[in-house]
């Protein structure tokens, strides 16, 4: 955490990831015992902070830890009058668990004056000894991997995911039945690695194109999912222009869809799709790759690139393939000449990196 440029960060990222754990490590090694910490799902903070400025102006020469922030968006103007008080020497650390895109007035209230950092579930390069079909499975929240057991890994997610529904939903002041948002993310889950389609989900629901749209950007806001959009090229060609649809965590599309250890995910007809989306989080976790720097590339005549990232000047293009010699295909050589790219990774679920063209590769996962 850098607070010599912001006098305020916030680590954002989904429930139960380790947000609170990461702030009171951070608290330890730098902070000691001058600080002050709000959780705003304690009741005793939240009555404290009924009157934020009185709670909060007084305070100063300090760390003010403020979690789950999202419960209380209407925070945002008192904190931006109180970090302009530059002679108070106040530092903010602000977690939550939606994106600033859902909790807009972070952005639009604190521009200039904050910093965000984006806290993911556990990655295979996070990992000491990293067991690729394990994290697969169960996915990378902590208290999901770190289970004794495959039944109580898969329970903690069930767990999770009706938590999720019937109340951090509703606390973010959605009013969205939970039954049918839940019917909505399971029908969402056979879209998983495919073109979002609102106009098909929403007949299929009995909904609207517009609900449909709605549904998702909570889904996306709240870090559940990830709308991967097109990327367009100045091409006598016709390009796909709406977005693909991955769960974020694999542990979390598993237990949603019943597959509760690696004998039914082995024989899931869609595991090739499964896996591709758990690789292309895996890929963007290594490159730090932030959102507005992904996309995917198709055309209408199927020519299509899996994940492209354009970052720091260049473009590298990445395909996912389930297979043990993944080879050289006609797409991959259009994506190349089309798009330019600097270079191509075939990544499958083996171990050994090889060429087989040039500025292609083939690369293990881990």
């Amino acid at each position: 955490m850098n607070f010599r440029v912001h006098a305020a960060c916030a680590i954002l990222g989904p429930r139960q990831v380790g947000k609170t754990t990461l702030a009171k490590m951070f608290i330890d090694s730098h902070y000691e015992q001058n600080y002050h910490f709000f959780d705003l799902e304690n009741p005793i903070d939240l009555a404290r902070l009924e009157n934020p400025m009185l709670a909060l102006s007084g305070l100063s020469n300090t760390l003010i830890v403020i979690d789950e922030i999202q419960r209380l968006p209407e925070l945002f103007p008192v904190l931006r009058v109180l970090i302009d008080e530059k002679s108070k020497n106040r530092k903010f650390l602000i977690l939550g668990s939606a994106s600033r895109d859902l909790i807009r007035q972070s952005s639009e209230t604190l521009a200039g004056r904050i910093g965000y950092i984006e806290l993911s579930p556990f990655s295979l390069d996070e990992l000491p000894d990293p067991n690729c079909d394990t994290l697969w499975l169960r996915g990378g929240f902590p208290l999901s991997y770190l289970a004794e057991t495959e039944d109580d890994s898969f329970f903690w997610r069930q767990s999770y995911i009706r938590t999720f529904l019937e109340r951090d939903i509703p606390a973010l002041g959605f009013q969205i039945p939970s039954e049918q948002m839940r019917r909505f993310w399971l029908m969402l889950a056979h879209y998983h690695g495919q073109i979002f389609n609102a106009s098909e989900l929403g007949k299929s629901l009995g909904i609207s194109d517009h609900t449909v749209r709605k549904y998702l950007d909570v889904l996306s806001g709240t870090f559940m999912v990830r709308v991967l959009l097109p990327w367009y090229e100045n091409l006598e060609k016709r390009q796909v222009k709406s977005p693909k649809i991955y769960f974020r965590d694999s542990g979390i599309l598993h237990a949603l869809i019943g597959i509760r250890n690696t004998s039914e995910m082995n024989v899931y007809p869609k595991m090739g799709s499964f896996w591709e989306g758990f690789a292309l989080e895996a890929i963007i976790r290594q490159e730090d790759a932030q959102t507005e720097e992904c996309y995917f590339w198709a055309t209408q005549s199927k020519a299509e690139l899996d994940l492209l990232i354009i970052k720091n000047g260049k473009k590298i293009g990445y395909e996912f393939k389930y297979s043990d010699k993944p080879k050289l295909t006609p797409s991959m050589r259009i994506a190349c000449e089309d798009l330019k790219l600097d270079h191509l990774y075939v990544i499958y679920p083996g171990t050994l990196s090889f060429p087989i063209a040039e500025k292609v590769t083939v690369r293990g996962l881990i």
